[in-house]
């Protein structure tokens, strides 16, 4: 009954129920639907989308050549204001779409906030953070903030009351808490951002916050959605909070699979898993490595085990306070230590550029991914990524 109220309660512009039989391949009129594998890096460059100066500035500081094909296709209409329902792989540049897109549109008007991103982990709300901080790097009148729980409410009202920034990044709780508390005011947003709208959609407390939050927001505004994973039945849904999308899917599973991924199992003991894992770090080549199990205190006892071993393991998992989380993501992505232990909690849209080699005790997640798109300057085809799975 719970899921039935939350469905019910979804915004739908047009007032009428979503069709019962609804299929899939039919694209409705006005609509824009693109379908297929995006593996190819696109002939033409960034340019082509008459981006702003200061943002092709930022993009050849950053190391981009060519958008992917994902970027190809959904820049121009983003740029634009057309509303976007996307799916594509791990590392296809998502993020980059809507970053560049908001970027490129805004406006800044001081005391007002014009884009809300949210998503469903604080890890990935900073990430994002650190995204519109390297493209607006030539945008100094640009103020973008990140806010997300486990770090004091009172130091976001201050920073919001004493500096509004144009752009907010964070993460449905925290973002209500604020516009609760009569700090965050989002009656002129003009571009609404949901990454990784899956995880957050499929959850219902968290949808239901999304709700709460989208009505605040102007009924005129631009949405966009991202995910690497898209199920027909939560499209539904997201179609409910937008207006004719470009739809870009991607239904076909192996294709969600990055070329240069190679996946590996090893049948075990639960005893032996230890020691095949030390066996493996000694002998392969690796720049760093990220390693998923699937509970904090198993997360704890083996980076532990590590150390001991005089491997350079450091853990992150969701007991920890967040600053210590941030911290240690950080350390991470500097390359500071070279092999990461971790829940789920970091096993959707993270990006670390180094990371050739990624494993679970249990179960496959979606985080090891190929970093193609950053690195293609030194490159001259798509590095190898190797996931292991201990069974």
């Amino acid at each position: 009954m719970a899921e039935n109220d939350v469905d019910n309660e979804l915004l739908d512009y047009e007032e009428d129920e979503e069709p019962q039989v609804a299929p899939e391949t039919a694209t409705p009129a006005g609509k824009k639907e693109v379908k297929g594998s995006y593996v190819s890096i696109h002939s033409s460059g960034f340019r082509d989308f008459l981006l702003k100066p200061e943002l092709l500035r930022a993009i050849v500081d950053c190391g981009f050549e060519h958008p992917s094909e994902v970027q190809h296709e959904c820049i121009p209409q983003a740029i634009l204001g057309m509303d976007i329902l996307c799916q594509a792989k791990s590392g296809m540049g998502k993020t980059a779409v809507f970053v560049l897109a908001t970027l490129q549109q805004i406006e800044p008007v001081d005391g007002q906030v014009s884009v809300l991103v949210m998503c469903h982990t604080r890890e990935l709300a900073f990430q994002i953070s650190k995204e519109y901080e390297r493209f607006s790097k030539y945008m100094p009148t640009v103020k973008a903030a990140v806010f997300f729980g486990g770090l004091s409410i009172k130091k976001d009202e201050d920073a919001l009351k004493k500096n509004c920034p144009h752009i907010v990044v964070g993460t449905p709780g925290r973002i209500l808490a604020l516009i609760r508390n009569k700090t965050l005011n989002l009656k002129n947003v003009k571009h609404f951002v949901l990454d990784e709208c899956d995880k957050m959609l499929e959850q219902l407390d968290m949808r239901r916050d999304v709700q709460d939050i989208f009505r605040l927001t102007p009924h005129e505004k631009q949405c966009m959605m991202f995910s690497a994973t898209l199920s027909k039945e939560i499209r539904p849904v997201c179609r409910k909070f937008m207006q004719d999308p470009m739809e870009v899917f991607v239904d076909d599973e192996t294709k969600l699979t990055l070329h240069g991924l190679q996946q590996y199992y090893c049948k075990l003991k639960d005893s032996e898993k230890n020691r095949k894992l030390f066996d493996l770090l000694d002998v392969l080549e690796f720049n760093q490595v990220v390693i998923f199990v699937k509970s904090v205190q198993r997360c704890v006892a083996l980076s532990q085990l590590l150390v001991e071993q005089n491997f350079p393991a450091i853990a992150i998992h969701r007991g920890m306070a967040q600053e210590e989380r941030l911290s240690r993501y950080q350390q991470f992505k500097d390359f500071q230590r070279r092999i990461l232990v971790a829940t789920n909690l970091f096993g959707r849209g993270m990006d670390i550029e180094r990371v050739n080699i990624a494993g679970s005790g249990r179960k496959v997640w979606t985080a090891s991914r190929s970093t193609w798109q950053s690195s293609q300057k030194r490159l001259t085809s798509p590095p190898t990524v190797s996931y292991i799975q201990l069974v």
